[in-house]
């Protein structure tokens, strides 16, 4: 049964496994570990632990029945995919120098894959490389990947402290645990079907080095029951640090399987857990050894945060590549609209940038003789055209507001909105680009929405630009600026999407996503910013800037997917809004981060540094993004000119 209810949380991370021995009756293992002990899947041994192909073939069994643990027919097809995953035996070391263990473990290791498929598991766990090379073992499991249909296969690392991580790029020393998982995904080309399942001792890395790998293809983490410390009463528990990253796995939904035998001597269970678990007290059947650590670690998740409301709607788009909406080329839909006015975060910061500046604009005596002439452009469905009337109100200020909307679908719902409230005096519609409307008078206050993710992605300084004829010299922008950050992540999951779609179109593509299972491996630095009014003598929006990120030691090594792009922006004086992680708006939700893949992945060293380029580039009819590493290696120029772009100039 699940670790417990966690509300919002449907994740895979609720389910704990546990590892066991070799058996040829596995309704019995099934029966004793799911039913009596509460675990939801076993990694149970596929095959006996003595069988060798060379000793069969000398005895003259080529012919023999192979030892797997049992028919097929002793579970249903449901039971085996939903409850068991195959543990490939551990004897196997195909990069021996023995040949006859080299082609045991080959042979071996393929048998047992493939009655795992003829099984429908969902996914096998494949043994921990042996020695510092593992060349032979993953062209073996690379050539099964290209054979596999939807089967997972799941290597053991072992999660290993290394004492110095500012060590010589030449140093054999460096992080072999994670050298060992690079080298082999590399050799698999980063097949999509290979993950990494870590095994968790007693000793952790720097948290650095643990967290780089939320940012792999971590499908679960293996806790060995003398990794377990002993509470006050006898019990097991786990160290703050351990407790800390199961925390972690739980929320990258990262499942937990217990392994090895109870070295927790206890004469019975804690009462309260008893009370609560009277089901597994049955009658005639040994109680299951490991199901204190089982209650541990349900503990451990029950007693987490529930998920906020914001990250509950948040669920469905995580890690989920999207096109950059483009509002200048394409008319947005009312499903699209409605979305972005439930951000009340975000309006409530437009309206105290607005009281702001209708405070500066017009003195406290000269409140009930001045109008403020305020144009809302991009006024959409109308949600800025409500936060400036209600700062008017708020600051006792008078208002004439133009709401300029080029949609014509918004602009009906924009006079109902008018006439529904009674802005009829208040409120002039334009049905117009704002690049293109000869105004009536001069603005003494331009309001807009015009952000993207990258803050400039959505043409936010062409539409600007183009408007700011129509605001007065000493007129005020909201927003006033904005600037927009970058820094290099890892990120296996959106490489493996974007890697797919098998072109290169794809990988000079810049998304938009609620990015989670990722490593952020360096502080964001400014890329661009942009200012309003533009008073410069040069209106050209293109830019260029080389960007260098230092790559902290305790880190370890860390490859490189591609880079998190960010927004800050002022909207007036100290009023701000923003996703750059350090001074993000909290609970705003109007747009996640823009994720700029690398084609190639960069492999980092610790404690290296990372040169990047990034262009902002500008044609009479679109503009687009190119972007590119000079050091530790050279990549490509990824180049989105045709391919993902903004047009409508």
């Amino acid at each position: 049964m699940p670790l417990g209810e966690r509300p919002g949380d449907k994740s895979e991370s609720r389910y704990c496994g546990v590892v066991t021995e070799f058996s040829d009756d596995m309704p019995n293992v099934l029966a004793f570990n799911l039913t009596h002990g509460s675990f939801d899947f076993v990694v149970a041994t596929l095959m006996d632990p003595a069988y060798r192909p060379s000793l069969m073939q000398k005895n003259g069994g080529a012919s023999s029945v192979l030892p797997f643990a049992g028919s097929d027919l002793v579970l249903s097809p449901a039971q085996w995919s939903s409850h068991v995953v195959g543990k490939i035996s551990s004897w196997i070391d195909l990069d021996s120098e023995d040949e006859i263990l080299r082609s045991d473990s080959e042979i071996t290791l393929k048998q047992e894959i493939a009655w795992a498929s003829h099984l429908s598991l969902q996914a096998c766990l494949l043994p921990s490389p042996k020695g510092k090379t593992c060349a032979n073992y993953a062209r073996c499991v690379n050539q099964i990947l290209q054979g596999l249909q939807s089967m997972q296969l799941w290597l053991r690392i072992p999660l290993v402290k290394t004492d110095n991580y500012m060590v010589s790029v030449n140093s054999d020393d460096l992080d072999d645990s994670w050298e060992t998982w690079n080298s082999f995904r590399l050799l698999c080309e980063h097949h999509s079907q290979l993950s990494v399942v870590l095994d968790v001792s007693s000793s952790l890395p720097s948290a650095n080095s643990l967290g780089r790998w939320f940012g792999e293809s971590v499908r679960a983490a293996i806790f060995c029951t003398d990794s377990f410390l002993t509470n006050p009463r006898g019990y097991p528990c786990l160290s703050k640090r351990h407790q800390k990253l199961v925390s972690g796995f739980f929320n990258h939904s990262i499942q937990i399987v217990l392994s090895g035998q109870s070295v927790h001597c206890l004469t019975k269970m804690n009462s309260d857990i008893a009370a609560n678990n009277n089901e597994n007290n049955v009658d005639g059947v040994q109680k299951h050894p490991l199901r204190p650590y089982l209650d541990y670690v349900g503990f451990l998740y029950q007693r987490m945060d529930p998920l906020p409301e914001q990250e509950r709607f948040e669920l469905g788009y995580r890690d989920f590549l999207q096109s950059p909406l483009q509002p200048l080329m394409d008319n947005l839909e009312a499903q699209t609209y409605e979305t972005f006015e439930k951000d009340t975060t975000k309006y409530i910061q437009y309206q105290r940038a607005i009281a702001k500046a209708l405070q500066d604009r017009v003195p406290d005596e000269k409140s009930s003789t001045v109008t403020t002439v305020l144009m809302v452009v991009g006024a959409g469905r109308g949600p800025l055209v409500r936060a400036s009337l209600q700062a008017a109100e708020e600051t006792g200020r008078r208002l004439k507001v133009y709401a300029v909307e080029k949609n014509p679908n918004a602009v009906v719902t924009l006079h109902s909105l008018v006439k529904l409230e009674g802005w009829e005096n208040i409120v002039s519609i334009i049905s117009s680009d704002m690049r293109h409307w000869d105004a009536p008078e001069k603005a003494d206050i331009l309001v807009s929405e015009l952000l993207g993710s990258f803050g400039d992605n959505e043409l936010s300084p062409e539409c600007l630009d183009g408007a700011q004829k129509f605001l007065k010299e000493d007129g005020i922008s909201i927003p006033s600026s904005y600037t927009s950050f970058i820094h290099p992540v890892t990120a296996s999951k959106l490489y493996n999407d974007v890697k797919a779609h098998k072109d290169v179109a794809h990988f000079e593509t810049a998304y938009v996503v609620k990015l989670h299972n990722i490593a952020r491996l360096a502080p964001p630095q400014p890329v661009f910013t942009f200012t309003h009014p533009n008073r410069s003598v040069d209106k050209s929006n293109s830019r260029y800037t080389k960007l260098k990120f230092e790559i902290p030691g305790d880190t370890g090594s860390a490859m490189v997917h591609g880079f998190a792009g960010y927004f800050d922006s002022i909207l007036y004086k100290e009023v701000h809004l923003g996703i750059e992680p350090s001074t993000s708006t909290p609970n705003m939700f109007s747009w996640f981060p823009i994720f700029f893949p690398l084609r190639t992945p960069i492999c980092l060293r610790p404690g290296s540094s990372l040169e990047v380029h990034f262009w902002r580039c500008c044609s009479p009819t679109k503009v687009w993004y190119e972007w590119g590493v000079a050091s530790p290696s050279s990549s490509s120029i990824h180049n989105s000119n045709g391919r993902s772009y903004w047009v409508g100039l």
